[in-house]
């Protein structure tokens, strides 16, 4: 009886065994093929990236080189040093180097690229570079030079010792410590001699995409949380019974502000205010939405007299977009005809009966001046249209105070209209009649921009 068992079982057992060797040695194979060719591209991005720190640094060095009059010259190496910052950029995404401290080198890249973009782009003819701006530029190429040296060494050491990238990131992935780590040691080196370098003034257009907004123009005095609980009731429309907790966020830093929850009435209501003033820089319900009953422009007219009814006098609709059931309307401040698109409050509705539901208000408190002071246009309307494409159907337009990407507030001539097919809002300097910014108009939008 045992033998012919085992006569059965053996060979099922040998096909099954067979098998599994057979599975294991497929599963292996694809595991290995594809570390192979996530350490290949690991190894050409970084090799890459040590190329191109290494030709910034030369193109830096051309750009020095040259007379400051040279202004074709300086356009062509500006366009290269944005075009390798931004080739450097995307190698560093590509490396697994999200859990080691490398953000300064980014920054310093990001920074580099931003400033030698708007350089390019600009008439250097009429605005040659400054002193300050060539003093910047030594400083580059001697950074530069240093970050290129630095990158080189760890990649000679990388060639030298066969060393693997996929090793760099079992090494972060895991809980150990990886001092011993040559590449990562190399990594840390560079963002350490990156942070020690002194802060360069690149400009406004610069600074602006770096600088957090400061809340420092709120100079009104602190409140307490009892002013904040009554404001919040009030806004609410509370009836008898409804109640309010109050709580403070940030306490002595910069950015303390209140948060208020209002209870008791048919639903709750959250609100956020500041701590300097007691000012409103949001508002949330916990209403339901239904399905959408109304349109997007009976909506926006709800968000308008709802603004309205709060305080907020003289506001305009600007955008909207539609998410499913809801509606989100960006409305912007008019002062003497002229739109002030820094004063912005972003409105929620629902759109099954148009009420509103939330809204963002922090710009709007930030930036608003009760009497803000307007110039005139040194262009007539009708020298401004002659900027415009002549293909440019116009279907409205309006004077419009914006910010440009120097982060200055310019005015405006803000023409609407279509072009190959598309809408598109166009805001040209009302000084000197250049682009300052050109957005195309969803169709969500369709009927508030001339409101």
């Amino acid at each position: 009886m045992y033998k012919r068992l085992s006569a059965v079982m053996f060979p099922v057992t040998a096909i099954l065994l067979l098998g599994a060797l057979v599975w294991g040695y497929q599963e292996n194979k694809e595991k290995n093929s594809i570390l192979i060719k996530a350490e290949n591209q690991y190894q050409r991005s970084f090799h890459d990236l040590s190329y191109h720190m290494e030709k910034l640094h030369g193109e830096l060095g051309n750009m020095l080189a040259v007379g400051a009059a040279s202004d074709g010259m300086h356009r062509k190496c500006m366009t290269n040093v944005w075009r390798m910052t931004s080739e450097a950029q995307n190698e560093i995404n590509q490396l697994p180097l999200t859990l080691l401290p490398f953000s300064k080198t980014e920054e310093f890249l990001s920074k580099i690229s931003r400033f030698s973009y708007k350089t390019a782009i600009r008439d250097l003819k009429t605005q040659p570079l400054t002193d300050g701006e060539i003093k910047n530029l030594k400083a580059l190429y001697k950074n530069s030079g240093e970050i290129s040296k630095d990158l080189q060494g760890v990649r000679n050491k990388v060639i030298t010792n066969r060393l693997r990238w996929m090793d760099v990131e079992s090494a972060l992935a895991s809980e150990k410590k990886a001092e011993d780590n040559t590449i990562i040691d190399g990594f840390k080196t560079v963002d350490k001699r990156v942070s020690a370098y002194p802060e360069l003034d690149f400009g406004p257009s610069v600074a602006s995409v770096y600088d957090k907004r400061s809340v420092k123009k709120l100079n009104a005095p602190p409140v307490s949380a009892e002013e904040v609980g009554r404001k919040a009731l009030q806004f609410a429309d509370a009836g008898t019974g409804a109640k309010v907790q109050v709580t403070e966020n940030g306490k002595d830093t910069e950015w303390a502000s209140y948060t208020a929850k209002v209870t008791g009435s048919k639903e709750t209501v959250s609100m956020d205010f500041t701590v300097r003033g007691g000012q409103l820089i949001s508002y949330h319900t916990s209403r339901e939405v239904g399905a959408a009953r109304v349109s997007m422009d009976q909506a926006a007219g709800k968000a308008a007299e709802f603004l309205a009814r709060k305080g907020y006098a003289n506001m305009t609709p600007v955008s909207a977009d539609r998410y499913d059931n809801m509606g989100s309307f960006t409305f912007v401040s008019k002062q003497d005809g002229v739109l002030i698109y820094p004063e912005k409050i972003t409105v929620r509705s629902g759109l099954d009966n148009g009420e509103v539901t939330g809204f963002q208000a922090s710009d709007y408190v930030n930036e608003h001046q009760t009497a803000r002071k307007l110039s005139k246009p040194s262009l007539s309307l009708a020298q401004a249209r002659k900027k415009l494409n002549s293909e440019f159907k116009e279907q409205y337009e309006r004077l419009a105070l914006i910010e440009n990407d120097e982060g200055k507030e310019v005015l405006t001539y803000e023409f609407g209209g279509k072009i190959n097919g598309s809408r598109y809002r166009i805001y040209l300097n009302a000084d000197s009649g250049l682009e300052e910014s050109i957005e195309e108009i969803r169709s969500t939008e369709a009927g508030l921009e001339q409101q």
